[in-house]
């Protein structure tokens, strides 16, 4: 069995090895979560100042109009090179920060969403996704320089304890959560190439998630979408 975080046996430092979104950015999870994530979120996204952090690891906001931020100075082609629990901004001046597949990277997520709340306005809007569920912890997270999984609940509670209202929680990849539960079970779910077959048959499975999410929340999947308004 592998172990996790909360079991004391994986220590995960804190700066990372590229992800695999920089040399695999067309791959097929990256292209759909760009759908699902403006099918979910898109409603959200406010007008004014938006800031992208995480962006020279996010090739799924090409519809979101954000500046982006990153701390890895190589990856990030245009925007701000900066820490994200260091903001280089003042508090209350930020309209909306998105962060997708960022926020599991931290030891403490508590003091990232406290960062996001200091520098965004009253009513400013946070978008986020995250990996779900603990069960599916494998070598990926540990390569991929994560510190947890989430539930839905678990995420709902994390951001509402730093100061958040929650507008819209749901699961994502709900289509596909049954093969990726496999590919855990046989200590898969990597990212690279893989036969055209298989991924037309994913991308073609997500469509049900993006049908589906323009309507309802998800009641599972292998990600979870956040959207929230500062207080």
């Amino acid at each position: 069995m592998t172990s996790t975080p909360e079991e004391g046996a994986v220590r995960v430092p804190e700066q990372v090895a590229d992800s695999a979104s920089l040399h695999f950015p067309d791959y097929w999870w990256y292209r759909v979560r760009s759908r699902l994530l403006q099918r979910a979120l898109g409603g959200f996204v406010p007008p004014g100042v938006v800031i992208d952090v995480g962006s020279a690891d996010s090739p799924s906001v090409d519809w979101l109009p954000a500046i982006p931020l990153d701390r890895n100075e190589q990856a990030l082609r245009r925007g701000i090179c900066a820490d994200a629990l260091r903001l280089p901004f003042a508090d209350g001046t930020v309209d909306g920060i998105s962060a997708f597949d960022v926020v599991e990277h931290f030891p403490d997520d508590s003091a990232l969403l406290g960062e996001f709340r200091r520098v965004l306005m009253p009513g400013g809007r946070l978008l986020i996704s995250v990996p779900a569920y603990q069960w599916a912890w494998s070598g990926f997270d540990v390569r991929a320089g994560h510190h947890r999984r989430y539930t839905r609940d678990r995420l709902v509670r994390a951001v509402t304890a730093a100061g958040f209202v929650v507008d819209r929680a749901t699961y994502a990849f709900a289509a596909t959560l049954p093969l990726f539960a496999v590919a855990r079970v046989l200590g898969g779910g990597g990212v690279g190439t893989m036969p055209r077959w298989q991924e037309r048959l994913l991308i073609g499975l997500s469509r049900v998630d993006e049908s589906l999410l323009g309507r309802f929340d998800l009641p599972f999947g292998s990600s979870v979408l956040l959207a929230a308004h500062a207080k």
